[in-house]
């Protein structure tokens, strides 16, 4: 190696080096300690809210309360719910909460009941334990109590513990109220579920059974197979999972739904598919489907007789667009602008085409609406169900999912 190379590695070598230790320096000046100390707070809050975003349970309180702990600088905790109820206690193995402090704490979470903060000093005789304060800070949403933050003290609470514990109660408080928030909004997501699952059943499953009873006896290998497909149908539209499916699995059960209605409406029904590949293992609302070629079939085709059904699923970048499209009937667009969805939704009963049982007529309306709110309370207000029509000219039903979502999962 020449001399003049040896040289410039060494010189490279110490602009490397001192490039490191200006870095260190430079991270060592930017890492106050006012910035160390928000960044703990900030850790550590987040921490407790992992917990208490599950609801206010034993469990939760227990996980929570060393976080609370700590952002109350206080030397002990404890947590009530509504009733109140002591859920858990923080520290567990210490002689700072014994019976009687244990006890005292119960009626200080009691004496809270008006929604007011207590502040309620201790004998040192009435207990063994250091405790020489506790604070009952309710915990508030709106005017309805949701629990009790009791804080012991070994020393007299200043205005600066109790306007930390205040705080502190009410991130809590905030924190329990989107638990209820989300299991409210996973109740109604269940009870939306429930209906159009109620939707289903009327028409189809009455229509179902009447095609496969026609082919009892003329032909008895078709008639099993359709049990089979109606069996497959049911289980999979009133299964007991979560309210998200991956649309391979909503397109297996259309194309079972479709053979029931092809048995029905014989060769006048012809269904066109074009999937993208890339696209199965999206995750879509459940039965987010069924309503749109539901809809297609009965009210679009229903009135003529047959026609074409076209479902098309297919990659755009971050989203993947479904849409159902019909050559039937269609509507006319200034139904629309006193509400798309329930515009297609009539509630007086349409005529059906021709079927094997020479049943006609079909009452209850499929629930688009339903579809629309979900996916818009999933992904947010860009992604609700968009509808081109005209009288004469068919209608297209289309809908956007983004391929990935951070907590939308089977």
């Amino acid at each position: 190696m020449s001399s003049g190379l040896a040289v410039l590695i060494a010189v490279l070598a110490t602009i490397v080096v001192v490039g490191v230790i200006m870095l260190i320096r430079t991270r060592r000046v930017v890492a106050t300690p006012t910035e160390r100390a928000v960044h703990t707070t900030l850790h550590t809050a987040s921490r407790a809210a992992r917990s208490l975003r599950t609801g206010l349970t034993a469990e939760s309180a227990a996980e929570a309360l060393p976080h609370l702990r700590s952002l109350t600088a206080a030397d002990a905790v404890a947590l009530y719910d509504d009733e109140p109820r002591r859920l858990a206690h923080d520290p567990v193995d210490d002689d700072i909460w014994d019976a009687d402090m244990l006890a005292h704490a119960d009626r200080a979470a009691a004496s809270a009941a008006d929604n007011q903060r207590r502040v309620l000093s201790t004998d040192p005789s009435y207990s063994e334990s250091p405790v020489r304060a506790l604070i009952a800070q309710p915990l508030v949403a709106g005017d309805e109590r949701l629990g009790v933050l009791v804080v012991a003290t070994t020393r007299r609470p200043g205005p600066g513990m109790l306007g930390a514990v205040a705080e502190v109660a009410r991130y809590v408080s905030s924190q329990v109220e989107l638990a209820d928030l989300d299991a409210s909004r996973a109740r109604l997501d269940r009870a939306e579920v429930l209906a159009l699952r109620a939707q289903i059943s009327p028409h189809f499953i009455y229509n179902a059974l009447n095609t496969i009873a026609s082919f009892v006896r003329t032909d008895p290998d078709r008639a099993r197979e359709l049990i089979l497909e109606f069996a497959d149908f049911t289980r999979y539209s009133f299964r007991a999972a979560g309210e998200f499916t991956l649309l391979a699995d909503e397109l297996r059960n259309i194309d079972r739904y479709l053979t029931l209605e092809r048995a029905r409406f014989g060769p006048a029904l012809e269904v066109r598919l074009h999937v993208a590949p890339e696209v199965l293992n999206v995750v879509v609302p459940f039965l987010a489907l069924q309503p749109l070629v539901e809809n297609a079939v009965r009210h679009g085709l229903g009135g003529k007789g047959g026609g074409v059904i076209t479902i098309t699923a297919r990659d755009e970048g971050t989203d993947c667009v479904i849409t159902v499209e019909d050559d039937g009937v269609g509507m006319d667009p200034e139904m629309l602008r006193s509400g798309v969805l329930d515009a297609l939704e009539p509630s007086a009963p349409t005529t059906s085409g021709p079927n094997p049982s020479g049943e006609t007529s079909e009452g209850a309306h499929v629930g688009l609406t339903n579809v629309d709110h979900r996916l818009r309370a999933a992904f947010g207000n860009d992604y609700g169900l968009v509808v081109e029509t005209a009288v004469g000219a068919g209608t297209k039903v289309g809908m956007r999912v983004p391929k990935f979502r951070a907590g939308v999962h089977v």
